[in-house]
Parts: structure tokens; C-alpha cells; sequence
């Protein structure tokens, strides 16, 4: 009877699994989309005002042409305002953005979509801050997600030096937090903009999609004026949401400096300033112009974590979270 019983259970196993469907999953190529330039936009107009030796940023647009009719938090008008607002709040620091190119194209819907990273499972505690656990435990890209980057941007020998806005519907970022005790809660973020930076991702991000930054809503002023010099603030200063006497979390709603959560527009430098300033200015995201050839910044020595030898002294020791009940 046993035997029989264990018989039954593995034909119930075999009938529930397809291996050929499972070998084709595992083997699935995905579809590339065929992006063309968006001629209505000038490219050339955009960069006139791009100065020879002065650190720069490229920066390329893929706005999908096949969004839902229902989806209106994203349009190509508004995508490029913003990115003009970027450029103006970015030019105090001395770094300036070349726009490489407008394109458009139909995406596959089902990246229309998606969850960025796998939902963590150890939480962050008091004992260390959120640049030194990630830097232990980095954030995992989803699958789906790695898919619909791999189908949205072109190959390209300087892939993991460009930085891609990239307009989809929903991006949803779940991460952690504590509730009490010793009790923790995954929360899910429905994100406008996600930067996607080294300092979460730090190797575990494909070289070629670690500029990605995804956009998903410009449809509020505050959202229109800063949502993309902001998740850029992310990606080439590569730190989280501070300012000065504000620790890094993953919401701080507060106003004064670019990375919070509010009007500010500031990006400081010195010790005081979190070396915001001096961290933009050693971005591997960043070159000069010399001799008509790019000179493009140190890449990271350890992935782009926060601490990353690249920064040297530029950088800040956190304490834990302060909010755990130590008496759990």
C-alpha cells in the first residue's frame, strides 16, 4: 500500500509538470523592440549649449508608442520638460546632460509593468545603515524585469556608461521596513521614477542595464519639475534620500536638498553636504571632452556600492535605524 502510494504521488508530480514547456522557459529569447528616432524633437537644439571639458552625463529616451489609452501619467511633452529641468537644476554643479537620442517603439505589454526587484528577505537592522546591509545583502533585479530591459535597450559598446529614461506604466519597488518589536512588514512602493542605483544593486545589476532609470509619472507639477533630476541624483551622485542633518531611507519627505522627498533643489558639497557635490563630480556616469575624444571618469573599483574605494573619504558613517525597539 505504501508503495502504491508513493507511486501515485509521483505520477500526481509528473502530471502537474510540463518539461517541455519548462525547457522552452529556459531557454526563451526576447523579442528586441525595433525603436526608430522621434523626429519631432531636435536633438541638436537640445544640446547647443554643451561646453567642451565640462563633465557630462549621456542620457537617451525610450518612450514606448503603444502605452494603454488609459495610462496619461507619462507623455513624451512631459518627459522632455522635465528632462530640461533636470539640466537646469543640474548646471550649478558644473555637469551638463547630452541628450543621445529621442526613439520610440512598440514594447512588449507585459513589460508594460513590472516588480524591480525580488522582495528581499532579511530585513535591515539597528546594528548597521542601509548602504552597509546592502552593500552585504544587494537588491536582486526580477527576472521579468531583466527581460524587459533586455527588450527595451539596444546593445551598445558604451551601454554601461549611458544613463536610459525609460517610460513604463507601473514600476513597484518592495523593500522591508520595521513595524515593532521584532517584527518587520514588506511594502511595496508604486514608484514615478526608479534610478535603480549602484549603491542597492551594486554587482548584482547586469553592467549593461546598471543607467537604467524607469519613469512612470510626470502628471503632478512637483513630479514634472523634479522627478528626473532627482532619480539622476540617484544614479550619479549614488546616494539615497538625505541631505545633511536628513539620514538615508528609502521615503524622507522633507524639503531642502535634490534627494528628499519635497521641492528642494540643492545638491551641497563638504562633510556637511554629505559630499553630494563631490560624489556627482567622481560619477562613473560622468567624462569630459578632450581633443574630441570622451574622458570618462574612474569606474567603480566594488560594484558602486555606497562605500566604494572610488569615493575614497567621500563618504559618511550612518548608525543604525534609530526606530527598533531595542528591548525586543
Amino acid at each position: 500500500m505504501q508503495n502504491f502510494t508513493l507511486l501515485l504521488l509521483i505520477l500526481m508530480v509528473y502530471s502537474c509538470s510540463d518539461p517541455i514547456k519548462e525547457a522552452k522557459e529556459s531557454n526563451k529569447i526576447t523579442e528586441r523592440v525595433v525603436w526608430k528616432k522621434v523626429d519631432t524633437i531636435d536633438i541638436r537644439s537640445f544640446n547647443k549649449d554643451l561646453e567642451v571639458g565640462k563633465l557630462t552625463m549621456d542620457v537617451g529616451v525610450y518612450f514606448p508608442s503603444n502605452l494603454d489609452t488609459a495610462f496619461h501619467k507619462v507623455t513624451l511633452a512631459q518627459m522632455m520638460e522635465s528632462i530640461r529641468n533636470a539640466k537646469e537644476i543640474f548646471q550649478p554643479t558644473g555637469v551638463q546632460i547630452n541628450l543621445l537620442f529621442v526613439k520610440t517603439g512598440e514594447v512588449n505589454p507585459e513589460y508594460f509593468s513590472i516588480q524591480a526587484n525580488e522582495v528581499p528577505g532579511i530585513p535591515e537592522t539597528e546594528y548597521v545603515n542601509m548602504y552597509v546591509h546592502a552593500k552585504r545583502h544587494p537588491s536582486q533585479l526580477t527576472g521579468h524585469a531583466k527581460e524587459a530591459f533586455t527588450s527595451i535597450i539596444e546593445p551598445e559598446e558604451s551601454n554601461e556608461r549611458t544613463i536610459y529614461l525609460i517610460t513604463l506604466q507601473d514600476v513597484f519597488f518592495p523593500f522591508m521596513e520595521v513595524s515593532e518589536g521584532r517584527n518587520w512588514t514588506v511594502k511595496s512602493v508604486r514608484t514615478g521614477g526608479l534610478s535603480f542605483p549602484t549603491y542597492s544593486y551594486s554587482n548584482t545589476i547586469p553592467s549593461a542595464y546598471r543607467g537604467v532609470i524607469t519613469i512612470s509619472n510626470l502628471a503632478r507639477p512637483d513630479r514634472l519639475r523634479g522627478t528626473v533630476a532627482h532619480e539622476l541624483g540617484h544614479k550619479v551622485m549614488n546616494v539615497s534620500h538625505e541631505y545633511k542633518s536628513t539620514d538615508p531611507g528609502h521615503e524622507v519627505f522633507a524639503d531642502g536638498g535634490l534627494m528628499l522627498y519635497g521641492d528642494g533643489e540643492d545638491i551641497p558639497s563638504g562633510k556637511e553636504g554629505r559630499w553630494h557635490l563631490e560624489r556627482l563630480h567622481l560619477s562613473p556616469f560622468l567624462y569630459r571632452i578632450e581633443d574630441g575624444t570622451k574622458i570618462w571618469n574612474s569606474d567603480y573599483k566594488e560594484g558602486g556600492h555606497y562605500y566604494d574605494p572610488l569615493y575614497g573619504e567621500k563618504v559618511i558613517y550612518f548608525s543604525g535605524k534609530e526606530e527598533i525597539d531595542t528591548n525586543w
